[in-house]
């Protein structure tokens, strides 16, 4: 049966498939975020939900409404990020950050090509599934721009993983940073009331759905609620404005429920055979990013560290943290990875564009022409 996106009725039996869906996801978040995995939520999302697919107890799919709220959320989340004094952080730097910065992306989309030379990973999928600036916007961006979601959402948490894994044992080894108690992060504090929040997520979240239909605007359920909230952030309007912690994990869950209930054993199987290739490209992107991480530091004056830091693809939590823990420069490490995500935001519905241009070439190359 194919799937739609419609969601079934309870008649059908989808009730309790989504009962134990959310209950079990629940259950998970709170374990996977007990042990300070990124993006709980979403990770557990999509692994229970890729468990209950391939028992066939899982719904058949996710509204589409409700992704598009989750994927509003995501995008008012990140527009946010981008306060006053975080852009600050890098003005005086910005020529070499900026270059840094799109080196970072372009290095990892090139990966993200490269895997797909596989012939069961197309170049949208393996540009998506490599490219590092935010893991939870990428899997949402994946459905919207012809990717596999499932494959990416699978690749995206182990690059995830192996960069947060391997981030502890790298500054230990080639750091040493001293260890004091924790510093205040500018812009990780400072927080204005809980409804402030959910009234700038509403107003930017209707406005920019409303923008991206108007325009067209490529991903435009991130995209244009994204330059809404940053707008009101920048302006000094939302100042201090969060999206609440409880909506962030409802979004992402169903990012991560969206990708999870389409799996089959047959689709599994696939992305298993791609992950040797994908984590051994996964490495050699870690390594190429921490000798930007060097440039960095060496072009803008700020320690080896910082620039490891604020250059390691992915992990942006765990690298904020080391920064905090350290008593380094957290505004410009997070202001790198700031301008990175936001720079995802914008190239990558381009540079799909561009992908499915050349894919339609390619076919039509290789496609028999009939003979006169």
């Amino acid at each position: 049966m194919a799937l739609t996106a419609r969601l079934p009725g309870p008649g059908r039996g989808q009730l309790p498939r989504w009962i134990g869906l959310i209950v079990v996801t629940l259950i998970a978040t709170i374990g996977l975020a007990a042990i300070h995995v990124p993006s709980a939520a979403l990770f557990a999302a999509l692994f229970v939900a890729t468990t209950a697919a391939l028992c066939d107890l899982a719904p058949s799919a996710v509204p589409v409404r409700a992704v598009t709220v989750a994927q509003a959320v995501l995008g008012v989340m990140i527009g946010m990020l981008m306060k006053t004094s975080t852009m600050q952080a890098i003005g005086a730097h910005m020529l070499p950050v900026l270059l840094v910065t799109v080196a970072t992306l372009v290095v990892s989309m090139a990966a993200g090509v490269l895997l797909s030379l596989r012939r069961d990973v197309d170049p949208i999928t393996g540009a998506l599934a490599l490219t590092t600036g935010g893991a939870s916007a990428i899997v949402s961006l994946a459905a919207q721009l012809g990717g596999d979601d499932r494959m990416v959402a699978i690749v995206q948490y182990l690059r995830v993983g192996i960069v947060t894994a391997s981030m502890p044992l790298v500054v230990a080894l080639l750091f040493h940073p001293a260890r004091h108690a924790a510093a205040h992060a500018p812009g990780l504090a400072d927080h204005a009331a809980w409804y402030v929040g959910i009234g700038v997520l509403l107003v930017s979240g209707v406005l920019g759905v409303a923008l991206a239909a108007l325009t067209r605007l490529p991903a435009g359920t991130l995209l244009g609620p994204m330059l809404i909230a940053a707008a009101f952030t920048l302006s000094g309007i939302a100042k201090g404005a969060i999206v609440p912690f409880p909506l962030i994990a409802i979004a992402y869950a169903l990012i991560g429920w969206q990708a999870g209930v389409r799996f089959t054993m047959t689709r599994l199987k696939q992305v298993g055979r791609t992950l040797p290739a994908a984590t051994a490209l996964i490495i050699l992107v870690n390594l190429i990013c921490a000798g930007l991480g060097y440039l960095l530091a060496a072009s803008t004056g700020v320690s080896n560290y910082d620039g490891y830091l604020a250059t390691v693809p992915g992990g942006i939590y765990a690298a904020l943290a080391l920064a905090i823990l350290s008593r380094t420069d957290v505004t410009f490490v997070l202001a790198v990875h700031v301008l990175r995500v936001i720079l995802m935001m914008i190239a990558m519905p381009i540079f799909a564009r561009l992908l499915h241009r050349y894919a339609r070439r390619r076919d039509a190359a290789h496609r028999p022409h009939p003979q006169p």
